[in-house]
């Protein structure tokens, strides 16, 4: 039987740890013998511990580790020092090839200065890789360590429970004699069988399943009293030290490690994997593989061409959270004419190549890019695949565990489980046998989680570092399922080492041809370039033609919208041809130069100029004299024709300076008519008289509670004037005609108050209008209405049970078959229902 794997169990807590010491150096003390499983033992173990426990000597080591050299870690770290028997009995590595992986493990560790025998021939580790582990395989603290708190007495209980004579009085001869009883687990089985139901139950608990107890927990003390409670059959367990609980009685009980062995019985092993897994593989020889990373390659670095030129024509927009999003990406991968994947790669690896960096609220190139742009296709790839390798951080990762997607450039924090995940695929790789590759790329994402078990992987993969292959393949590190030779450029001696610049740049330009400096233009007006463009060709043909595709080979496609966009930029026909000339493989096609030179002719013929007004006249020699005029200088006159100047001055204030020189100008209209300016004569607006209180039967909005009524107060009036008046007033006034259409307020009057108020708000409405819905008002009738809603939209209504609320109308729709607010100024029309 055997435990759970090693990289899961204890991967989080040791990197956790890894992660404070990351960025110190390996101090190696001690060399490797190849005849040895350990190198010569230190003068002095003082001296050894010494130099160790500098402060991150440990880490580095650590991160280049296997994952069969983490479990020999653990395990010696569960046991503490033992004899190399008793460590290969608890890894089962007793036949011949587990035992060459235990001592083959032993000795990479002893070389790192890691675990070192003693003159005892214990195995013997550094203190700080001991701490790495909180729980061991699982197991907690050592018998001793979780004792040393015990006193005399109770040590002297345990061994009288346990029947072993109890040696002397002291205390040191007593927890000897109850470490003697605890190392032999036959012993302690025999004590765990002979134990009550309820406890046997719970030692075989603890003992399998202790990996998934909780770390000892702080309990609340009240009253300072500690708690006392027990766990079903806990207090035997306790009295025989086959678990151990804190003198004072704080925490859950614990079970120290020699007692959860002895009870996991004699089949149970930690987990021990000498050899790699096993991958299928395939013969491929070396110029296949060659080849197709020459071609993943060169596609890549024309891919990182067109995206970085189309970044420094447009830069992308960064999101207010920050990062490059989903439509920018989309966009620059549009102008490139490649995928998601490569856009994010290309931006991630040239933003750390510091070709790209943040400008405000872009991602603009920078000055390097231009000296970057210039350079062999061969070298370009060399700078961006040297970002890939130190990148702390896997840039094609699109999705986070939640499946939201992840902007580019966001400035994630770094992370070295991503730079162990490339060094791991590397190593993966280059340990595959000479002329074989990996029959499925895919599986390679085993080797990586081998060879470095610290590797982080992407929430996104669904299969084991498949972004991670998936980068390698683009950028042709491995083709074919092997190692290509940049892919062995790329490796390193040590983890975040400096790579080796000369040996990658000379396999990229063993692989990777020049650049183009020449294109095929054919007669269907198309351009084709083998290989990548130099960035002078790229330019040029960028201008004149839009690109159709890119990669291996680029094509760029001709036409009179491309060719009329260089003539506006400034260019002639003769220049695009003669340029064009210059970098075509033979002589241009006849119907490319007839393209040109149609476009050009065509072009121009007509020009679109602004203007803030017009002048025209019938004068010439009158438009002339404007246009040359001094004082009319700061209005900006252009003479377009001889009867037609332009200004960059408002039509207003260019006929004010034109009449203060003595000009005698008119203002057209838009139609071509003369503008007649009258002098507009300022007027109050007559206040609208407050509605009163008589029309309706106005309700209050509060819920429940009627509109308080207020008593009119009669107006003082004088009778005599009064008289008066009615005197002069004509005997028989004409009454208004209701179907005239003549709108309210223009003179006539009213008969009600309650035509009076609604024709104060309803001002859209004719007074024959008004008059109709005052009298369904009145009466209580229903009335049609002609709507329109603060949207804009026009409804035509049929209200009924009609209440009056100047300046809102409540009534029952039965368009909605609800009770709605209608204001009364969006009433356009009144009919009977």
């Amino acid at each position: 039987m055997r435990g759970a794997p090693i990289s899961k169990h204890s991967g989080s807590t040791l990197a956790s740890w890894l992660s404070g010491l990351e960025n110190n150096r390996l101090e190696r003390v001690l060399a490797a013998r190849p005849d040895a499983v350990s190198p010569p033992e230190p003068r002095s173990f003082g001296e050894l511990a010494d130099r160790l426990q500098r402060p991150g000597s440990v880490a580095p080591a650590l991160a280049r580790l296997s994952l069969p050299q983490l479990q020999v870690a653990e395990a010696l770290a569960a046991l503490g020092p033992v004899p190399r028997a008793a460590l290969a009995d608890l890894l089962d590595a007793t036949g011949a090839e587990s035992a060459r992986g235990l001592d083959a493990a032993l000795a990479s560790l002893s070389e790192h200065a890691l675990v070192w025998p003693d003159g005892e021939g214990l195995l013997r580790m550094a203190a700080p890789l001991r701490q790495a582990w909180e729980r061991p395989l699982g197991l907690d603290a050592p018998l001793a360590l979780l004792l040393a708190d015990t006193t005399s007495e109770e040590l002297r209980r345990m061994l009288v429970a346990l029947g072993v004579p109890s040696p002397g009085t002291s205390r040191k001869p007593r927890l000897a004699a109850l470490l003697t009883h605890h190392s032999d687990a036959e012993r302690v089985a025999a004590v765990a069988a002979s134990a009550p139901t309820a406890t046997r139950k719970l030692l075989q608990q603890r003992a399998r399943h202790q990996s998934e107890q909780p770390g000892p927990v702080a309990e609340f003390v009240i009253l300072g009293t500690p708690g006392t409670d027990y766990a079903a059959g806990e207090r035997w367990a306790l009295e025989r030290g086959l678990l151990v609980r804190s003198r004072y009685g704080y925490g859950p009980a614990r079970m120290p490690a020699e007692v959860a062995l002895a009870l996991r019985g004699a089949d149970w092993h930690a987990p021990f994997d000498p050899a790699p897994p096993a991958v299928r593989t395939v013969s491929v020889p070396p110029a296949e593989v060659d080849q197709e990373a020459a071609a993943s390659a060169t596609a890549f670095a024309a891919h990182a061409s067109s995206v970085l030129a189309a970044c420094s024509v447009s830069p992308p927009a960064l999101l207010k959270s920050g990062g490059v999003g989903a439509r920018e990406l989309s966009r620059v991968g549009k102008a490139a004419r490649c995928d998601d994947i490569v856009v994010r790669l290309v931006l991630e690896t040239a933003y750390d190549a510091g070709l790209l960096a943040r400008d405000g609220g872009q991602v603009a190139a920078t000055g390097d890019y231009d000296v970057w742009a210039e350079r062999e296709p061969a070298e370009q790839l060399t700078v961006l695949l040297t970002a890939w390798r130190r990148l702390p951080l896997t840039p094609a990762q699109a999705r986070d565990a939640d499946g939201r997607a992840l902007p580019a450039l966001a400035g994630t924090p770094p992370h070295r489980g991503c730079v162990q995940a490339r060094e791991g695929l590397l190593t993966g790789a280059a340990r595959l046998p000479a002329g074989q590759g990996a029959k499925n790329p895919a599986e390679l994402g085993a080797l990586v989680g081998w060879y470095r078990p610290f590797a982080d992987e992407s929430a996104q993969d669904t299969t084991p570092f498949a972004t991670v292959i998936h980068e390698a393949e683009l950028l042709g590190v491995i083709a074919r399922g092997a190692l290509s030779p940049i892919g062995t450029a790329l490796r390193t001696d040590d983890i975040g080492g400096a790579v080796d610049a000369g040996a990658l740049a000379a396999a990229c330009a063993r692989l990777l041809p020049t650049a183009t400096r020449a294109a095929r233009f054919g007669a269907d007006l198309t351009a084709v370039v083998t290989g990548t463009p130099t960035a002078r060709l790229a330019a040029l043909l960028d201008t004149v033609a839009d690109r159709e595709a890119g990669g291996t080979a680029s094509v760029w496609r001709l036409g009179p919208g491309t060719v009329r966009r260089a003539l506006d930029a400034g260019r002639t026909a003769d220049a695009i041809e003669a340029d064009l000339a210059a970098v075509a493989v033979g002589a241009l096609p006849q119907p490319l130069s007839y393209l040109i030179h149609d476009t050009a002719r065509r072009h121009g013929r007509m020009r679109v100029t602004s203007a803030a007004c017009v002048i025209h006249g019938e004068d010439p020699a009158l438009l002339a004299e404007l246009a040359a005029h001094r004082k009319f200088a700061a209005l900006g006159l252009r003479l377009l024709a001889p009867t037609v100047l332009v200004s960059r001055t408002p039509l207003d204030k260019t006929i004010a300076a034109l009449r203060a020189a003595g000009y005698a100008p008119v203002a057209e209209s838009a139609d071509g008519t003369v503008r007649v300016d009258k002098a507009r004569r300022r007027r109050a607006v007559a206040p609208v008289p407050p509605p009163r209180k008589a029309c309706g039967t106005a309700r209050h909005r509060t819920a429940g509670a009627p509109m308080a009524q207020t008593p009119a107060t009669p107006a003082t009036v004088d009778l005599g004037a009064l008289a008066s008046r009615l005197r002069a007033a004509p005997t028989n006034p004409p009454e208004p005609d209701p179907g005239n259409g003549v709108p309210f307020g223009t003179g006539t009057g009213t008969d009600t108050d309650t035509e009076e108020t609604v024709g104060a708000y309803a001002r859209s409405l004719s007074l024959a209008d008004v008059r109709q819905l005052a009298h369904a008002i009145d009466e209580g009738r229903a009335v049609t209405i002609e709507y329109v809603a603060a949207s804009g939209s026009r409804t035509v209504r049929t209200l009924s049970g009609l209440d009056l609320d100047p300046p809102y109308l409540y009534a029952w729709c039965h368009l909605r078959e609800d009770e709605r607010v209608f204001t009364l100024s969006r009433i356009h029309g009144v009919m009977p229902a």
